[in-house]
């Protein structure tokens, strides 16, 4: 019998596989790699990514995690407010002044200054919202969080926009991979505080790429991680939770003291059969958007001016935002080395009308709009490019989302869940959720120790129902 059965090796499974090492564990990930969204390969000194790229700072569970494996992230050194719309390049600047500088018919700015008014509003009372107070658990602030504006849809609160001016809100919105009229008020303004700078922002990079993190893990874990392994149930026993899987075409079966589900929530409401009815029922309400993505890699050998700029939003585009994966080289390097790397990002609406297309007409699509952005012979500098695309990518806040978390925070006797579907913070939430759940399995797992210390003992191996 196995201490702890983990299924899913995204961010949040080895997250609770890195802090249940110690512990007689196996992970159980049904897909061929680790790291789930976590999805980045390394080209020499710059890496082309496709999922999650920003990362929380010093004091988070992030930070905690990147010194425990010894993987470094720093701040990242380009602008992160760039904006192209209209034939208007913005490299820097308070967003606040955007409404001004981008060409745009006078209804449409005047709306947008309106609009930005409530937004910047609101942020002052997320920011509040969300400072941590003295004495209060994780879990009371997230819900305090999830409860700010939960009523009703970030598209109710601003109000129909013309054209231009929705399109300026739904760039910063939809990264969320919900539009507009999808998430909550509260969960917009939230991106906007983000965006802004406010509250635990979401600004490190990991340095040789995200997967630099999920691979050194797993690395870590070794052979505890089984890929292609694809469960099909997870069943509670009188003192013990029985795993049923396959792999290889094979049937098989694992039986464990604790079980910490780390997989998307429709999985683990699909799964977890025996969980009780008002939390599967909640795992079922978990609203999911997708994202599509292209990375390139380019082989430029002079400066270009996009070289100090990190992220560039872009309305009115296939892609909300294109990310310059090399700007962390460029803020470490004293000569500027040849060659780059950019990401473009199509999350909720825009990455649904990319979702059938095939790979080579999204990187078609995404480098069209991408070379009108960046000019500077920037397409005819790209030596590969690879898309890649999730269903079911980011959780998103929807109205009424408040009403589960306490449900969801509860959990089962002896199966904890993570996931980025428990929190407001993505990368951070994924690692947070992990190590909470990590904790509750140690916890149960000493206890069971104390209270029968000549019990069996862990073999090691799975019980294969073959």
């Amino acid at each position: 019998m196995k201490d702890v059965v983990i299924v899913g090796a995204g961010l949040a499974g080895l997250s609770a596989g890195w802090r249940l090492r110690h512990w007689d564990t196996v992970l159980l990930e049904s897909e061929g790699r680790v790291g789930g969204r976590i999805r980045s390969e390394r080209r020499g000194a710059y890496w082309m990514n496709w999922g999650g790229h920003v990362f929380a700072g010093p004091g988070s569970s992030t930070d905690a995690l990147l010194n425990e494996v010894g993987v470094t992230a720093v701040e990242i050194p380009g602008s992160l407010q760039a904006l192209a719309m209209n034939g208007k390049f913005i490299r820097e600047g308070h967003i606040a002044t955007y409404p001004f500088r981008i060409p745009m018919p006078l209804s449409s700015r005047i709306a947008t200054m309106r609009a930005g008014i409530k937004v910047v509003a609101g942020v002052a009372k997320y920011t509040g919202v969300v400072r941590k107070r003295a004495g209060e658990s994780g879990a009371t602030r997230q819900q305090r969080i999830y409860d700010f504006e939960n009523d009703s849809s970030f598209l109710d609160f601003i109000g129909d926009l013309p054209e231009d001016a929705a399109a300026l809100f739904k760039t910063t919105v939809t990264r969320s991979a919900g539009d507009m009229d999808q998430i909550s008020a509260g969960a917009g303004i939230g991106y906007f505080s983000l965006v802004l700078g406010f509250g635990q922002g979401l600004n490190r990079g990991i340095v040789g790429g995200p997967s630099t993190l999920t691979e050194s893990v797993a690395a870590a874990l070794g052979d505890r991680i089984q890929l292609g392994a694809t469960v099909q149930e997870v069943v509670h026993r009188k003192n013990s939770v029985l795993v049923r899987y396959s792999q290889g075409g094979v049937d098989r079966e694992v039986e464990a003291r604790a079980v910490v589900l780390a997989t998307t929530a429709d999985v683990s409401h699909r799964i977890g059969v025996d969980l009780p009815e008002d939390l599967r029922g909640a795992l079922g309400q978990i609203k999911y958007g997708p994202h599509v993505s292209t990375a390139f890699l380019t082989n430029e050998t002079s400066a270009r001016p996009w070289d100090d700029i990190y992220a560039i939003a872009a309305p009115k585009r296939s892609f909300a935002i294109a990310l310059n994966q090399a700007s962390i080289v460029r803020g470490a390097e004293s000569e500027r080395k040849p060659g780059g790397s950019f990401m473009t990002f199509s999350p909720a609406s825009l990455g649904r009308a990319l979702l059938e297309k095939s790979d080579e007409e999204v990187i078609q699509t995404h480098l069209s709009d991408l070379d009108a952005i960046l000019g500077h012979g920037f397409a005819e500098s790209v030596v590969e490019a690879k898309a890649n695309r999730w269903k079911v990518a980011s959780p998103y806040c929807f109205p009424g989302r408040a009403k589960i978390q306490s449900t969801l925070m509860r959990g089962a006797d002896r199966v904890f869940l993570a996931g980025d579907y428990l929190g407001t913070l993505y990368t951070e939430s994924s690692i947070t959720s992990g190590f909470s759940a990590a904790q509750e399995a140690a916890s149960l797992l000493a206890t069971q120790r104390q209270t029968h210390p000549l019990s069996d003992v862990s073999t090691g191996v799975s019980n294969d129902a073959a």
